[in-house]
């Protein structure tokens, strides 16, 4: 994930406070109401949760309504809250980006492990049985037909060919950093990690988000270790999931700075809304993408589908050999 939060005072977070410390609970506050559960949201789903916490939070009243009056709790108490309440549902919302994400790198992965061998098959395949052809009628038109299989199967590569893959969100991928170190590849077993690896990796995001950091020093830790649970994540390590859980269970506590302003909660408000805005063109793009297009076609089984198109592709390899066949009797 990217975070983007430089130079916005980040707001204390309720539970991350002393019991003593935090505000007394609303008697009338339909904003402050918990953070929706978006744990098996899409991202289209949870970025609405993030876009109604966004809105409730943006109609507190700020503390030029006056003091608290009787038992009602503080204007900036209440805006507090509902900040707390717009952090916790983009917080939900980067989650489903990211658990997309991975799954559309590793869809893309896998799909060229597996089947990519498939594809050169029916391409060599497709060039000779061209050239049968050609070789049989000797006909001009299927002469150039051949040359044009033949040319598919060893195409002068591009610039953009030359670094296909080679690149993924997080720099180099694990493939091409193997084969520059030398080192063993270590790919995905899957397109989607294990239900385990999801509810760590849910867990250590809600817990070490570096949105819920309360100054600079905090916010580079927590950027640092969330990077290190996005690659584990993304590779499925449900074992280095476990020790990063314990790893962030022993680390530091550091106090809390006192409740913001309402200004700073207002600021606070304002870069919510405008990350959860690049979250959503971010959403869109790996969905509308080729790879992201093909996941939506079987949501629930993705891996699956990665077996029936090399079925598929199986069956047009036998069809292309069996033409092949006849046509060099």
């Amino acid at each position: 994930m990217t975070h983007e939060a430089a130079g916005v005072p980040p707001t204390r977070n309720d539970d991350d406070r002393p019991d003593d410390a935090r505000p007394a609970e609303p008697q009338t506050a339909p904003e402050a109401t918990d953070a929706p559960d978006t744990s098996d949201a899409s991202a289209g789903e949870a970025g609405a949760a993030a876009s109604a916490a966004s809105a409730s939070a943006a109609s507190s009243p700020d503390s030029s309504d006056g003091g608290p009056q009787g038992g009602e709790e503080r204007p900036e108490a209440r805006l507090a809250k509902a900040v707390q309440v717009a952090e916790q549902a983009l917080i939900e919302f980067e989650i489903a980006v990211e658990t997309f994400r991975v799954e559309v790198e590793n869809f893309s992965r896998l799909h060229h492990q597996k089947l990519g061998p498939m594809y050169a098959r029916l391409d060599e395949l497709d060039a000779q049985i061209a050239e049968a052809r050609a070789a049989r009628t000797g006909d001009p038109e299927d002469l150039r037909k051949a040359k044009e299989a033949r040319d598919i199967v060893m195409p002068m590569p591009g610039v953009d060919e030359l670094f296909h893959d080679w690149m993924d969100s997080d720099g180099l991928s694990p493939e091409a950093s193997a084969m520059l170190t030398e080192q063993p590849v270590r790919p995905p077993k899957r397109v989607r990690p294990s239900e385990e690896a999801r509810r760590l990796y849910r867990e250590l995001a809600r817990k070490a988000h570096p949105d819920l950091a309360q100054d600079e020093p905090e916010r580079e830790r927590r950027d640092e270790f969330i990077t290190r649970v996005n690659a584990a994540y993304g590779r499925g390590d449900v074992e280095l999931l476990k020790e990063l859980a314990a790893e962030w269970a022993a680390g530091p506590a550091k106090p809390l700075p006192p409740l913001s302003e309402s200004e700073e909660l207002y600021a606070r408000l304002e870069w919510l809304s405008r990350r959860k805005e690049l979250l959503t063109v971010l959403a869109k793009e790996l969905e509308e993408s080729a790879i992201g297009s093909m996941l939506r076609m079987a949501p629930d089984d993705p891996d699956q589908l990665l077996e029936d198109i090399g079925d598929q592709l199986l069956g047009e390899v036998s069809r292309r050999e069996a033409e092949l066949a006849e046509l060099v009797q």
